[in-house]
């Protein structure tokens, strides 16, 4: 493959993508004032009505045209963008806080238990090795190891903001089910999430969606304090508070629907900006290895195995994976491309990925003949031992 071509379209897409989210939040913010502007111009009208068929109306009489005049002032524009940005800026500000840990926060919410120094197993001290050579070739610092043992597919991830305090993270299937040329691909693929800036980028993108979702938050509190007034003293209020009520339940839930949406859409950005960044991994992991049999194999034993991630915090963490580590129900929203994409990509004849799943096919045809021969050799123990 001619990997420096395909990462240098990986990184164009990656900005013009990157270009799309930066659209999503000041749509967003002109999505917040349209609707806030839309409800209060209703609300008023519904006032002049109640005025004209006799009613006193929620707003003094004079005042609702110079209401109406504030609705379309460039004014109300500006505080409504600036109190939009507050909320995505506070909310992306928290949540970027509480990963600026490192990688090793995000590897333990999945479960991981960080590797010793000199492990005794030998998966893990060929899981070791590997990552403090790939550490040298990069010229990088080692990053923390974390083994996600409860995890039996073919999985890793890269975690933190910097090399210097990043983690990297890896399922005991991908450890026990991996040759080592297929592990060292897995690693250097990771390895390229660190020196690229992906995991910076993975984290930032993770802090502007926690942004976004506080929208839907606010909007989702302003509706439930709207509805409990409205539910437990509607009747104690003149029409002055009633149209108050409502407007807060309706703008609550207008911010709500406007952020949801938000949401949404900065998902399929941030799912097709971390597609792109798989492509660009895996050349780069071809680049670090000059073997594309590794990752070659590796990505051949997913599409039999399978790279599922059943901990509960794998969804925040689902774009940071060497494989899909969720089922998708949506293209649009997986965060990598399908695997005979990634496969045509490394190998475009295809002539190579034949020979590797040939082999495959006959490690595994080895692996339930001996796992069949354990079998019987436990039920003959077992009867020994019953006699």
């Amino acid at each position: 493959m001619d990997f420096f071509e395909a990462q240098h379209q990986a990184r164009q897409r990656t900005g013009l993508l990157l270009f799309y989210f930066a659209l999503a939040v000041v749509g967003t913010i002109l999505a917040v004032y349209l609707v806030l502007t839309i409800l209060g111009v209703i609300l008023l009208d519904v006032n002049a009505n109640e005025v004209q068929s006799g009613g006193s109306g929620y707003v003094p009489a004079g005042m609702d045209e110079e209401i109406r005049a504030t609705i379309f002032s460039p004014w109300l524009f500006l505080y409504v963008a600036g109190g939009t940005s507050v909320v995505v800026f506070i909310g992306s500000a928290m949540k970027l806080a509480q990963l600026s840990s490192g990688g090793g926060a995000v590897a333990v919410e999945l479960g991981g238990r960080l590797l010793s120094a000199e492990p005794a197993d030998a998966d893990e001290r060929k899981l070791r090795n590997v990552v403090e050579e790939m550490a040298i070739a990069s010229g990088t610092p080692v990053p923390e190891i974390y083994v996600l043992d409860n995890e039996n597919e073919i999985n890793a991830f890269a975690a933190g903001y910097t090399p210097s305090n990043a983690a990297i993270g890896v399922t005991r299937g991908c450890m026990q089910r991996l040759n080592r040329d297929e592990l060292q691909g897995v690693i250097a693929h990771e390895f390229s999430h660190i020196l690229n800036g992906d995991m910076r980028l993975n984290t930032r993108l993770i802090g502007y969606l926690a942004g976004i979702l506080g929208l839907a938050v606010i909007g989702r509190l302003a509706w439930s304090i709207g509805w409990r007034a409205e539910l437990f003293g509607g009747g104690r209020r003149d029409s002055k508070g009633n149209g108050m009520v409502m407007f807060i339940m309706l703008a609550g839930l207008a911010v709500m629907v406007v952020g949801s949406i938000g949401l949404f859409f900065g998902r399929l950005i941030q799912a097709a900006i971390s597609r792109q960044r798989e492509f660009l991994a895996d050349a780069s992991a071809v680049q670090f290895t000059r073997n594309p049999r590794g990752i070659l194999g590796a990505l051949a034993k997913i599409a039999g195995v399978g790279s599922r991630i059943k901990e509960a915090h794998a969804q925040e963490a689902s774009h940071m994976f060497f494989g899909e580590g969720l089922a998708v129900n949506f293209n649009a929203l997986a965060t990598h491309p399908p695997l005979d994409e990634r496969l045509k990509a490394i190998d475009p004849s295809g002539h190579l990925l034949e020979e590797i799943q040939d082999e495959v096919t006959r490690e595994q045809k080895a692996a339930d003949r001996q796992a069949q021969a354990e079998a019987q050799a436990q039920q003959a123990a077992a009867k020994r031992a019953a006699q």
